[in-house]
């Protein structure tokens, strides 16, 4: 049997992340990724399937000790749009202090994910692919052991898991510290969000090169929306999030949505769902006018990946293990971005078990990312049963707020009562959330 200091489940953001770190700290250390092949990518390597942009204070969040390489970065953003059923706003600045000088990025998700990797892998961590985990035996006394696909076993004293949202092997180790019944909300099968996109060309005169692009209220669901996101040259990702086994017979006001149509019997496909939006949007143009770039993405120019909307859980370090990144529910349901957490958690998970200390990363994880947790948390609950008319009241209020693309404190009061209220229900949900309020699972509930 091998033995190690420190293993790490999955080699994405938060995978590759601890792996460096534990490996700075001289634990010998493996990563364990099963690997998945991508169009835009040479060999197989973390399910790097994401939006992926990147707002200004996230790159301070993320703590990296050298700037993101500029072939991973694909195109500067100078701000971002959000658009109702009528009303729609640009913002110019995301209103938190940053040491990024513009307003973000979007970027190669697979470049990031492989740099991460690199990084890593010259840490000292070893980082091996196609070594998918079949079991693991809990023992925080005598050592975990991971038993990979092809039956070799692996024991490590400290083990890290960072395996996504879908927590494929997470769920089963969390099994062994708290009852089922607390764990179904972990389900991505029931709590989790779908999302799908496509790489598509857009004509010059459409593409939009300075600013992400999100639809509000234009498709039913919690947090459910559309988005563009500009790429290089002119070829965006158009896609979408949204709550997986929606039944459209539970959705009230359906006309409403433009994104729905009057004889649809269940929630159109994600593909389905994007043809409505180009041709809803750009009226003038024909689907064949944005054609998909087949050389993208996971397969052919689409993919799709699953989103935690789960509030984050604590880890049952007292038993040598840490959760990290997507598998502790770090994706917000509201903006869906989850990379920069996922880094730093990674991060913090690997420093303090390479250090042999990962009993304090409950709190060191709450430390540095809890107040951008709690933010995102409370504003999907806010926003959670908002439907097209909400959309559009509180987007017209935010917008007699701002004043160039930025908010102005003296414009409050133009607000209303309608953008008043909302600001009211956040700051509540946020102050209900404070002192880690908004972790699901808290590390007292573990039995170690």
């Amino acid at each position: 049997m091998e033995r190690i200091d420190v293993a790490v489940v999955g080699g994405g953001p938060a995978g590759s992340s601890a792996g460096r770190a534990a490996a700075r700290q001289g634990a010998e250390t493996v990563v364990l990724e099963k690997g998945v092949p991508r169009e835009d990518r040479d060999r197989p390597g973390p399910d790097s399937t994401d939006a992926a942009g990147m707002l200004d204070y996230w790159v301070d969040l993320m703590d990296l000790p050298e700037p993101v390489p500029d072939d991973v970065i694909l195109r500067e953003l100078d701000g971002a749009t959000f658009a109702g059923p009528t009303e729609r706003i640009t913002i110019r600045e995301t209103g938190m202090k940053s040491s990024y000088p513009n307003f973000g990025f979007t970027f190669h998700r697979a470049r990031f994910d492989d740099w991460l990797r690199e990084r890593c892998e010259a840490a000292g961590a070893e980082y091996r692919v196609g070594k998918s985990v079949r079991n693991v035996d809990v023992d925080p006394r005598g050592g975990h052991v991971l038993t990979l696909a092809n039956g070799h076993e692996i024991e490590a004293e400290y083990l890290i898991l960072a395996d996504g949202p879908q927590r494929t092997v997470t769920r089963g180790v969390l099994s062994e510290f708290v009852g089922e019944s607390r764990l179904e909300g972990l389900s991505s099968r029931r709590a989790n969000h779908i999302a799908y996109q496509e790489y598509r060309e857009f004509p010059p005169e459409l593409f939009p090169e300075d600013r992400i692009v999100f639809w509000w209220g234009a498709m039913p669901g919690h947090t459910a929306y559309p988005w563009v996101f500009p790429n290089d040259g002119n070829v965006a990702r158009v896609g979408l999030t949204m709550p997986i086994g929606l039944d459209i017979d539970a959705v009230e006001n359906r006309e409403d949505y433009r994104l729905l149509e009057p004889d649809d019997d269940s929630i159109p496909s994600g593909s389905e769902y994007i043809r409505r939006l180009l041709e809803s949007e750009y009226p003038d143009y024909d689907l064949e006018d944005f054609p998909i770039v087949e050389d993208r993405g996971k397969r052919k120019g689409v993919e799709s990946y699953p989103i935690s909307s789960t509030k984050p859980i604590d880890s049952p370090v007292g038993a040598k293990v840490a959760v990290a990144g997507g598998a502790m529910g770090t994706t917000s349901a509201f903006h869906e971005g989850g990379d920069h957490v996922a880094v730093r958690t990674g991060k913090i998970a690997g420093s303090l078990a390479g250090a042999g200390a990962l009993s304090a990363y409950n709190r060191e994880w709450k430390r540095a990312v809890g107040d951008e947790l709690g933010r995102n948390v409370a504003m999907a609950d806010v926003v959670g049963g908002f439907g097209p008319d909400d959309w559009d009241r509180t987007f017209g209020a935010v917008g007699r707020m701002m004043k160039d693309g930025r908010y102005s404190p003296l414009r409050v009061p133009r607000a209303g009562r309608a953008g008043l209220s909302v600001f009211a229900k956040y700051e509540r949900a946020r102050l209900g959330y404070r002192n880690g309020g908004y972790v699901q699972i808290e590390e007292s509930e573990y039995a170690i």
